[in-house]
């Protein structure tokens, strides 16, 4: 994945986000305007969207989305206060300057957007897992390279892999090396592209057919086809020191096994929001969504060309039950009003 972040935010900075999360009772009204970063990917830009409506149609505010991305926008949130919302941060990649920035009260971290975080491996799909239940790590299934026929010679398994210039196709090629998977009669895909590799996957689920390679959520993919993330092998935890020794490096002549580390995903808003929005603050600190709720509604996107303000809508009048847990009771009935 082009964002592939690993390490993960302290305990200190998310305590001290934590704990001064408690606001004083305000109105509606004191919200005033907010700036909500609208992120160059599908889930980040649905969730900018349902932010905007429910902090617009439920508390008044007067919600504006500002383009964004993750390190542009959080770098602006801590050097200039602004914009005051980042709904879906991948806060891993500025860990080190967002920590002091929360630790000195500029920055809050509202709630963990998505609680699974970014979800990075090697998956199979549900089918043939349910057919062969011994296949649960990387290694079961190099055990059996007829079950995932390569493309261009079906004698051989194949391994999908990232498209050119995403590092994950670094780390892929890497695990490759390091699992022998070539001694064991596999052969490396290259997908070309992001559409290459939905492809490969969807072509496989039509065929019901093996699958075997890199894939991460939330997406819409796995949200319309189920796929089983196979474990990286027992006792086999991720080591920073090693994944950056080796493991993100091009060509390393000796990978080990590694697992990706769980990539942390928070809303993170500027204290004059948290000071000032009240109601519209703690209607943040409870907005947060499984990766397989965010899956399903990126898919119905992909079949239905839905823009974000589209999907947001889609998901507000379909999946009530959801997000008015988030919500105070006249929120809700404002925004059902509105939609």
């Amino acid at each position: 994945m082009k964002r592939l972040l690993a390490s993960t935010i302290v305990a200190a900075g998310l305590a001290a986000g934590v704990s001064l999360g408690g606001t004083a009772p305000a109105r509606a009204a004191d919200c005033g305007t907010v700036t909500i970063a609208n992120m160059n990917w599908a889930s980040a830009e649905v969730l900018a969207w349902i932010d905007q409506i429910i902090l617009s149609k439920g508390y008044g505010c007067n919600a504006e989305l500002v383009p964004g991305d993750t390190t542009p926008t959080l770098t602006s949130m801590m050097e200039k206060g602004e914009p005051d919302v980042a709904p879906e941060a991948w806060v891993n990649a500025a860990r080190e300057p967002l920590d002091k920035a929360v630790g000195e009260g500029r920055l809050y971290f509202a709630s963990e957007a998505l609680p699974d975080g970014g979800v990075e491996g090697w998956w199979i799909p549900k089918y043939l897992a349910e057919a062969h239940p011994d296949i649960k790590t990387i290694d079961d299934a190099l055990k059996h390279p007829e079950l995932f026929p390569a493309p261009e010679d079906a004698s051989k398994g194949a391994v999908y892999n990232c498209p050119t210039g995403w590092a994950c196709q670094i780390l892929t090629a890497n695990f490759f090396k390091a699992y022998g998977a070539a001694d064991k009669g596999f052969v490396m895909v290259d997908t070309g592209s992001g559409a290459g590799l939905d492809g490969s996957i969807a072509k496989a689920y039509e065929r019901k057919e093996g699958w075997l390679g890199y894939y991460w959520a939330p997406t819409a993919i796995l949200g319309k086809y189920e796929m089983v993330k196979l474990s990286m092998g027992d006792g086999v935890t991720h080591d920073p020191a090693e994944w950056n020794r080796c493991n993100t490096v091009l060509d390393c002549a000796d990978p080990k096994p590694n697992a990706w580390s769980k990539s942390e995903i928070f809303t993170v808003v500027t204290s004059r929001f948290k000071d000032a929005a009240g109601p519209a603050y703690e209607y943040l600190t409870k907005r947060t969504w499984s990766n397989d709720t965010v899956n399903k509604l990126l898919a119905w996107m992909v079949d239905n060309q839905a823009t974000g303000e589209q999907g947001a809508i889609h998901f507000l009048k379909t999946q009530p039950q959801v997000w008015e847990k988030w919500v105070s009771p006249e929120a809700a009935e404002k925004i059902k009003a509105s939609i």
